[in-house]
Parts: C-alpha cells; sequence; structure tokens
C-alpha cells in the first residue's frame, strides 16, 4: 500500500531530510512548512498519516492535530517536537496521536514508528474494511470512521483502539492471545505492557458490556488472552 504522508515541518534542513529519506523509503511526501500549507494539502490530497510538528509560525500543531480528528479520522497522527514534557505528550496522545517523538531524533527511530503505524493502518482497511456499523453489546463500532457509540455518546477510537477491537471483533468466539495482539497492535521495538494491553479492555467495556464490573462480552483468558463473545454481530 503507497502511502500518502503529509509533513508539517517549518525547519528548512529537518524537513527537506526527512521528505529526501521518506521519499527513498517509497513515501509520497507532500511537505508543508505552514498550518494553512497542511490545510491546503488535506483538502486536495487523501493522506493516510501526518507527521505533524507543534510550533509553527502560524499556530500550534496541536490544533491541527484536533482538526484532523474531527474531519480525517482515518489519518494516523505522529507528533514532532523539540519540547518532550510530559504534558505535551500526554496531550499528544489523548488527542488521538499514534506517537509522539522528541527532537532531536535519529531516522531509523521516525522511521519504525511510521512503519508501525503503518502496518495498523493496513491491519484495519485491508483485506477489506468492515463497512458499516456493527453492534458490540451496547456499543455500535464503524471502523470506516473511527467512531463507538455507547449510550447515546459518540467517542473516537485511536488507530490503536481501532486495530484492537477489530482483532477482536474479526476472531469473535475464539481465544485472542497476548502475542496475537501485540503483534497486530504494537511491535517489538513499542514494548507495551501487559498492563497497557488491559487499560484498552477496561476501557472497551466500559462501552460495550451491560455491566463493565461483571464483564460477559469481553472475556479474560487467564494466562492467554482475551475473548469476545459470538453475540457481537
Amino acid at each position: 500500500m503507497s502511502i500518502n504522508l503529509l509533513l508539517l515541518e517549518d525547519e528548512i534542513n529537518v524537513g527537506s531530510t526527512v521528505k529526501d529519506r521518506l521519499q527513498m523509503e517509497g513515501f509520497q511526501v507532500h511537505w508543508a512548512q505552514s498550518i494553512a500549507q497542511a490545510k491546503t494539502i488535506l483538502q486536495n490530497t487523501q493522506v493516510s498519516l501526518a507527521l505533524l510538528d507543534v510550533q509553527l509560525p502560524d499556530g500550534s500543531g496541536f490544533d491541527l492535530g484536533r482538526l484532523i480528528r474531527q474531519k480525517h479520522p482515518e489519518v494516523v497522527m505522529v507528533f514532532l517536537t523539540a519540547a518532550g514534557t510530559t504534558e505535551d505528550r500526554i496531550h499528544g496522545l489523548e488527542l488521538g496521536a499514534e506517537d509522539y517523538i522528541v527532537k532531536p531524533f535519529h531516522f531509523k527511530e521516525l522511521l519504525l514508528r511510521i512503519q508501525n503505524a503503518s502496518k495498523r493502518l493496513r491491519f484495519i482497511e485491508e483485506p477489506a474494511p468492515i463497512v458499516g456499523e456493527i453492534k458490540i453489546g451496547k456499543a455500535s463500532v464503524n471502523f470506516r470512521q473511527y467512531e463507538i457509540t455507547s449510550e447515546g455518546n459518540k467517542y473516537n477510537l485511536t488507530h490503536k483502539e481501532c486495530a484492537l477491537l477489530k482483532l477482536l471483533f474479526e476472531k469473535r468466539g475464539q481465544v485472542v492471545s497476548r502475542d496475537d495482539i501485540l503483534n497486530v497492535v504494537w511491535s517489538e521495538d513499542e514494548y507495551p505492557t501487559p498492563r497497557t494491553i488491559d487499560n484498552f479492555i477496561l476501557k472497551f467495556r466500559k462501552w460495550v458490556e451491560p455491566d463493565p464490573n461483571s464483564p460477559s462480552l469481553i472475556r479474560s483468558i487467564r494466562g492467554v488472552g482475551y475473548l469476545l463473545e459470538r453475540e457481537s454481530s
């Protein structure tokens, strides 16, 4: 799958180097040096992945990220910034970003993060996307829109959340091992802890279970993984 990639970076040397090297890796790179240019690219190009600097001359990359989540939920976001505070990282992830890379970074690390995000994107969209809404317990999920609706409230899904939920749904009635989850949703270099997966499952249960404190739809299989009951359709 050829990836159209938006690169938002106002530093000429950084932007030029990243653009050239990503193109050598086979990506179609659309480089914007301002938020205004990035918005134009988003309007005219079907972008799959966005690398967003945070501090731009005409505003904040976080604001653009918020716009992308609202209007282009299918776009994978990775923030690039010199501001490596915990608060900034949390803010970026809360906006639905897949990752947050602090400058200066090694290009190989950036490439690995992009490849990991691209892998999740391929899993969500191929071999064929799940079309329309599907029911899981008290929730409706739209994988095309990266949305889940529960008890009248609509929530955006990150690409990691969407990939994990799609994996459970496609394997409903079967036990999905932690190794399978890590292989699809994360990668070896991302080093997620077992608790990370548990937190995702706890979040899903709040949305889909009639009683999240006594789960009957997403079951924990001790020492193995998780099972989504077949009643989901």
